[in-house]
């Protein structure tokens, strides 16, 4: 288990779209996870995806049991690895909020996502995983899955003017964001 350095927007990797993991239970696919886990939380993160640290797999992983201290107002979201995800949306309902990434350090957008949604996938020994989420919890799902298609939040903001640093948006955390 090591910390990874996390890649930057602007490195041509994050604009990819992954690659479906295949064989699970692997001790290569367990070193994966345990390196995402000690990366994410280095880095006070809410969710990671593998092509964040390099690697070109269907992996992304959220949540952490507890309050997370760049989110502190969300509720806590429960501490998930999803292998292969496929998103639907339940409804046509789609809600702004505030989406920062540690991929765009320092940043913060009002980003548009479906409210309610369901995820499946598969789980690193292969199980099958259904949630039916809303809320923060399926903002953080739909960011990180975004990430296996070679997406960014800033590639879905709609107003500009609601796009700053964390700094000037919201300076208590700004102490945070630079642990990144």
């Amino acid at each position: 288990m090591s910390i990874q350095t996390i890649l930057k927007m602007g490195d041509s990797r994050l604009n990819q779209v992954a690659q479906a993991v295949q064989t699970f239970d692997t001790p290569s696919l367990h070193q994966l996870i345990a390196d995402m886990t000690d990366t994410m939380a280095h880095a006070n993160g809410a969710g990671l995806a593998a092509p964040q640290i390099g690697v070109d797999l269907q992996v992304v992983m959220f949540g952490s049991g507890e309050m997370n201290p760049r989110y502190p107002n969300e509720e806590p979201i429960p501490a998930t690895t999803l292998i292969n995800p496929v998103i639907k949306p339940l409804g046509n309902e789609q809600q702004l909020g505030w989406e920062g990434c540690l991929s765009v350090p320092g940043m913060r957008a009002q980003v548009p996502r479906w409210m309610h949604i369901q995820y499946t996938g598969f789980d690193v020994h292969g199980r099958a995983i259904t949630r039916q989420v809303s809320g923060f919890h399926a903002r953080v799902v739909q960011h990180e899955c975004d990430h296996l298609l070679g997406v960014l939040y800033p590639f879905k903001v709609t107003d500009f003017s609601q796009f700053g640093f964390v700094e000037a948006l919201f300076p208590e955390l700004a102490a945070l964001e630079g642990k990144q």
